[in-house]
């Protein structure tokens, strides 16, 4: 049990009703889930107004509500607070609730549009083989030491961070990291966390479904650097233009990292295969297992978190060097008979640009590149044609076929993919919804070397169409296919 008066430390109270002395046994937004002597958090949704919950959330059992506006009817028996923002007030409770657990942990938060999974769950693994006890909160999953449960969000709402981050504070983890995305921080899911560091990875074209303009996201994105704290680092990718933009107003500690810049921390690629990666990181050469440029920045981010939190500048490199690639993110895997298959999250134009250009700057040019990729429904359009000319402009074959077409019609979607391609290109492409039928026609495509690349849904294991959601791997199934073709 709490008292009221202690969990709205660092709220925005506008009015109260009723008294801050009562004790509290929960904290909750979902009506639905309400107990005996909750607070019951109305919040304005993009679907649903809690406002019009707060009577049932009463009814069963509600002691408090933190609402943004008094109901015209109000119960003697409860407790209401009227406050500036349900969203932020929501997540301060929530800290306070939980003990503010963030304050027991070495936080580091990843934001930007690529490589936030990757960075954040590969620094997690590498305190972890450093000898440390370590914490992730990824698109992919959530984890306490040993503990792992799948993620619904790249960033859940703010209870469920800081119930984990209790847990991880309550079984000695150490150091946490966690994913930190463009709609987390605009519902201001991380609003009460204490953040030791913030990494930006680089920012291109997506999410503009939410967000509406590219200098929304951006500032969005500005905004959790905005935030951090005078004792905390900010680390950002200085080859990408908005990295400048994320250190203005920042109080805290400014560092940055590059390939092509100058910058605090620097790295140089000297071999590229489909094996790994050899860097120069400050002076030293190192062997990764992870391959691409793109992966060269993701390693230089996490050499340069790593040598911020404290960890030995040897024993950072060593662990660097054992790091195995996050599943979906350019998997890897050789078939029988030769052919290269490589899954991919790239679901936006620039991941999928930098993927295929990886392809091309290790292969030999005497393979063929058959890429299978769509486009999400109810998600960004402006996106589709960019991503039907990027993939018909760099593959040798595209197969174009169904992302998670969600509440969209499929076919409308690949229409708007297919408007992408260059009339030089034209021949090049093929469409098939069914997204196992496309995946089988590019294998039946491939022969000895071809590079297979299956791009957009990544570490996904389902597929949604309509209100349907499937089992569906592409890792998987691709791997079967090719075993039952005999490539």
């Amino acid at each position: 049990m709490k008292k009221l008066r202690d969990i709205l430390y660092g709220v925005s109270v506008e009015s109260v009703s009723g008294s801050t002395d009562v004790m509290v046994s929960a904290l909750e937004f979902d009506s639905r889930k309400i107990s005996a002597d909750s607070v019951f958090v109305a919040q304005k949704g993009l679907q649903f107004d809690g406002h019009q919950f707060i009577e049932n959330a009463i009814q069963d059992g509600a002691k408090v509500v933190i609402c943004q506006q008094f109901p015209d009817r109000m119960n003697d028996q409860v407790t209401y607070v009227k406050v500036k923002d349900s969203d932020e007030a929501l997540a301060i409770l929530a800290a306070n609730f939980y003990d503010n657990p963030s304050e027991e942990l070495t936080l580091v938060g990843v934001t930007g549009t690529n490589g936030k999974t990757t960075i954040a769950t590969l620094l997690a693994e590498q305190f972890k083989k450093a000898g440390y006890k370590s914490g992730l909160i990824s698109t992919i999953k959530i984890v306490v030491g040993e503990k792992e449960v799948d993620a619904t969000h790249t960033t859940p709402d703010s209870l469920t961070i800081n119930r984990f981050l209790r847990e991880m504070a309550d079984q000695g983890v150490s150091h946490c990291f966690m994913e930190v995305s463009s709609h987390g921080i605009h519902q201001k899911r991380t609003a009460g966390l204490n953040f030791k560091g913030g990494i930006f990875t680089n920012l291109t074209h997506d999410h503009l479904d939410y967000h509406k303009t590219f200098a929304e996201y951006r500032d969005v994105k500005k905004s959790f650097f905005d935030h951090l704290s005078p004792q905390s680092f900010a680390l950002v990718n200085i080859d990408d233009k908005n990295g400048q933009v994320m250190l203005q107003n920042t109080r805290a500690k400014k560092f940055s990292y590059a390939l092509k810049t100058e910058a605090d921390y620097k790295a140089r690629i000297i071999e590229n295969q489909f094996n790994g990666l050899l860097l120069n990181i400050d002076g030293q050469e190192v062997w990764t297992k992870l391959i691409g440029s793109f992966n060269a920045y993701n390693l230089l981010a996490i050499y340069a978190c790593s040598d911020l939190i404290g960890m030995d500048r040897y024993e950072n490199l060593r662990v660097l060097s054992e790091l195995e690639n996050v599943s979906g993110r350019f998997q890897h895997a050789i078939s029988k008979g030769g052919i290269n298959a490589i899954i991919d999250y790239a679901h936006t134009p620039d991941a999928l640009k930098n993927v295929l250009e990886t392809i091309n700057s290790i292969r030999t040019f005497n393979e063929q590149v058959i890429t299978v990729v769509g486009c999400g429904g109810d998600r960004d359009r402006e996106k589709r044609p960019k991503m039907g000319n990027i993939a018909s402009s760099l593959s040798n074959q595209v197969v174009f076929t169904s992302d998670n077409p969600r509440s969209e019609d499929p076919e409308q979607i690949l229409k708007e993919v297919e408007a992408g391609v260059r009339p030089e290109n034209y021949k090049k492409t093929i469409t098939i919804v069914d997204r196992k039928q496309a995946i089988k026609t590019a294998c039946k495509l491939a022969n000895e070397g071809d590079i297979i690349l299956v791009a957009g849904k990544g570490h996904e294991t389902y597929q949604i169409i309509g209100n349907e959601k499937t089992g569906f791997d592409d890792f998987v199934i691709t791997k079967q296919i090719l075993t039952e073709l005999n490539k």
